[in-house]
């Protein structure tokens, strides 16, 4: 008896296949586990400060001579918009700011670091080690240092009467130019870095070629250094501002806000007003205009970051 072979369909084509599921993800929260600890501190040591202070602004709260605090809504904002030692404060805040960061520290810094390319590396190594000293001492370090240059028996009058031209005291007469002036020597170094390290990006290329059709140093500055570094200049405006906005210690080591308010910029008046005066409620409320005034510039700042080159 034969047994027939099995029969196979060896020249058929085998069927499709059915598709193979992908792995299965973790879900959202899941994924969200190893950020929960950084959410929780920032949630503890930043929002909730601030959620604090903002509810502080709308109280009367005050150091001493009060049993309980009450709200009073928008009381505290009202009354500092009314208060002409606000307004003088915002006003030298913002010539404090555009004298020393704006014009100051981003020109004096760009400057420094175009020449800085064409030196030699001894004047780089010494001239980059004096900015840059000037921006590692401390605040208060460097209050004093401008303090003994500008004051009546400083080392500037000194020059001065040296070179047989009139001297005066400065920290009296122009104590806002004095205090800008100082902000400038210490922060400069910042802005020459961040210079230096956006023109070594420029391609050397594009240099030569525009030096080949002739055109000179200004031209190539204005047509092409600036705009290729369009970006880091916004970077470092931006966070200029925001340092030059906060800047307490060395306006309070030179005059104090003085004389007669006329160097007392925002955080200068905030401290006046919420440990001098013991107002904290309105002194908390002129901080939270302090940050409106720094988000403001952030928007703007960050609205021409957005603009490509």
């Amino acid at each position: 008896m034969t047994t027939a072979a099995p029969h196979t369909d060896l020249g058929k084509t085998p069927g499709p296949t059915a598709p193979r599921r992908p792995p299965r993800r973790p879900g959202s929260l899941v994924r969200a586990l190893p950020l929960t600890p950084a959410v929780v501190l920032l949630l503890l040591f930043l929002a909730g400060p601030i959620a604090y202070c903002v509810y502080i602004a709308f109280t009367d709260l005050q150091l001493t001579g009060q049993a309980q605090d009450s709200f009073v809504g928008f009381e505290n904002f009202t009354r500092a918009f009314r208060d002409e030692a606000f307004r003088n404060a915002v006003w030298l805040t913002l010539v404090f700011t555009v004298l020393s960061s704006l014009i100051g520290q981003n020109t004096l810094g760009l400057a420094l670091a175009a020449l800085m390319r064409r030196a030699s590396k001894p004047v780089r190594t010494l001239t980059g080690g004096i900015v840059v000293t000037a921006w590692v001492l401390p605040e208060v370090v460097a209050g004093f240092l401008l303090y003994a240059f500008f004051r009546r028996e400083g080392t500037l009058n000194a020059i001065l009467d040296w070179l047989h031209l009139p001297s005066q005291n400065w920290l009296f007469t122009l104590p806002i130019l004095a205090v800008s002036f100082a902000n400038v020597w210490r922060g400069t170094a910042f802005s020459m870095l961040v210079y230096s390290a956006a023109l070594n990006e420029i391609p050397k290329e594009i240099t030569e070629a525009a030096e080949v059709d002739g055109a000179g140093g200004w031209r190539r500055m204005w047509h092409i250094t600036l705009p290729m570094i369009r970006r880091s200049i916004g970077t470092n405006l931006m966070l200029n501002t925001l340092q030059t906005l906060s800047v307490f210690g060395l306006i309070w080591v030179m005059t104090r806000g003085g004389p007669g308010g006329k160097s007392q910029t925002l955080p200068l008046f905030m401290y006046e007003q919420a440990f001098q005066n013991s107002l904290i409620g309105y002194g908390t409320a002129v901080a939270l205009l302090l940050l409106l005034v720094g988000s403001l510039f952030s928007l703007v700042y960050l609205r021409l970051l957005r603009t490509e080159v």
